[in-house]
């Protein structure tokens, strides 16, 4: 049984990264599910076993980008570091990850524009886990005194949708190519807003 299980998902896993890599050559409306089959050496009925159409699989392919997002922002929040340097540390390699994930993935940039909706029914369960490690980080700066929020959970959740906000002008390079220079005033405004303090 396990043999079998291992066996299954190696071809799902197959499956994904084949079509992962049509999607970024030709684009998302220009690959069909034969495409798929032929280039992994897998029939169309075992292809079919996994998945309906190609919106599956290509919901799929979304949803492994965003496994490796939430393993390696799980990575920044097992450091041992203080919840500030950790905070910037998750957010910015955020930032990274997912440009990583749009240029290993080609044409899936114009597709995630394009999807947005089906791109972001399928981050739901991601933005959960992304605001449970956002509360982590928050409350451990409440605790040590770095922070001072009325409530980690609504902190977590402002933050990773202020995040996400900036996604879309991060990618189109409005303020990709200068997100890394302005590192400090990001943060500084994260933490310390606009207000003017005596």
């Amino acid at each position: 049984m396990i043999d079998l299980l291992t066996t299954a998902q190696k071809t799902r896993s197959l499956l994904v990264n084949v079509a992962r890599e049509l999607f970024a050559q030709k684009g998302k409306e220009n690959v069909i599910m034969n495409d798929i089959a032929q280039k992994s050496g897998k029939s169309r009925r075992i292809l079919y076993r996994y998945f309906n159409n190609k919106n599956e699989i290509y919901l799929a392919v979304i949803e492994n980008e965003l496994d490796i997002l939430v393993e390696r922002l799980s990575e920044i929040c097992a450091r041992n570091i203080s919840p500030v340097k950790k905070l910037e540390a998750y957010i910015f390699t955020r930032f990274e990850i997912i440009k990583e994930a749009i240029t290993r993935n080609g044409s899936l940039k114009a597709d995630f524009f394009r999807d947005i909706y089906e791109v972001e029914k399928s981050r739901r369960p991601i933005d959960v886990k992304e605001i449970r490690m956002l509360k982590q980080i928050i409350e451990s700066g409440i605790a040590d005194g770095s922070f001072r929020v009325s409530s980690a959970q609504w902190t977590a959740m402002i933050m990773l949708y202020a995040l996400k906000g900036i996604e879309a002008p991060y990618l189109n390079t409005t303020i990709g190519n200068n997100i890394r220079d302005r590192r400090g005033q990001i943060m500084d405004f994260l933490l310390n807003g606009m207000l003017k303090r005596d």
